[in-house]
């Protein structure tokens, strides 16, 4: 009478010299404990994890998929690090103004002396701490509420051009000042809101975007050493911006315009600092 065979004992297929009575779910290949992955219906190979994870690409899409306010984000982070350079470089410097006014701060002899850049790094520099926690306070709530709406492509576009366009103000009303602060891009923001707020049929001024916006233009006004010419340049850009990027369904407004009036508005700002300065 003949005997059975002995049964086989499997090996992992990625440990051979482990015995193991498991196996893969989804490719049937024997595996350890060590090489299996417990699913929603039994266990999984690594091999078979790492196939059904999707590719780098789609990994990247849905992570911005994830992040409706990256933009906004971006730049707080860009003012924080700025702010804290200044900080750390005021200490250090003996001259007669502030390292960080020295290098980032606006006003018309610099431009005349050629140093475009400070039209937009004025925009990044703040003083005091209460100065661009304010800024940044109100740049993440607004940030929140147009980015996700507008898009960050268009978004970007009205930041910018209120922050250019502040500057374009501050050297018209007070070109030998030393003007710096997120506050013209910030007022664009809340301006562009307001205007779409109104384009909607809403009463701005039963909202918190009209409470803010008529608080910060009474505090513009009412308390020395503010920028009003900043405040109010990025005030009207972001209105004018708003009124196309924001326009309702119902407006008869072709896309492309709600990405060329916020670039017509820098290039408006720049000619006309560019002519401040010469």
């Amino acid at each position: 009478m003949s005997l059975p065979p002995p049964p086989v004992i499997a090996h992992c297929y990625r440990h051979p010299d482990r015995e193991t009575g498991r196996s893969c779910t989804r490719c049937g290949k024997p595996a350890c404990g060590d090489c299996l992955v417990q699913v929603s219906i039994g266990s999984q190979c690594v091999d078979c994890i790492k196939a059904a994870r999707p590719d780098i690409k789609t990994r990247a899409r849905f992570w911005n998929a994830r992040q409706p306010s990256l933009v906004t984000y971006t730049l707080i982070a860009i003012n924080v690090a700025v702010y804290i350079w200044t900080v750390s470089a005021d200490q250090k410097h003996d001259g007669p103004f502030p390292h960080g006014d020295y290098t980032l701060a606006l006003a018309k002899p610099f431009i005349q002396d050629g140093q475009y850049y400070r039209l937009i790094s004025s925009g990044f520099l703040h003083y005091g701490i209460f100065h661009i926690g304010m800024n940044m306070l109100l740049l993440f709530q607004l940030g929140q509420l147009l980015e996700p709406a507008i898009g960050r492509v268009r978004f970007a576009l009205l930041y910018f051009a209120s922050l250019l366009a502040g500057s374009f103000g501050a050297l018209m009303l007070q070109p030998n000042g030393l003007t710096g602060g997120a506050s013209g891009a910030v007022f664009g923001l809340m301006a562009a809101a307001a205007i779409g707020l109104h384009r909607r049929g809403v009463n701005v001024f039963k909202t918190g975007i009209g409470t803010i916006l008529i608080l910060n233009l009474v505090i513009t006004f009412t308390i020395p050493g503010i920028s009003v010419g900043g405040h109010l340049g990025g005030a009207i850009a972001g209105a004018i911006c708003g009124f196309v990027i924001l326009a309702p369904r119902h407006a008869v407004m072709p896309k492309w315009a709600s990405y060329a009036t916020p670039i017509a508005v820098v290039l408006v700002a720049l000619v006309g600092s560019l002519a401040i300065g010469a």
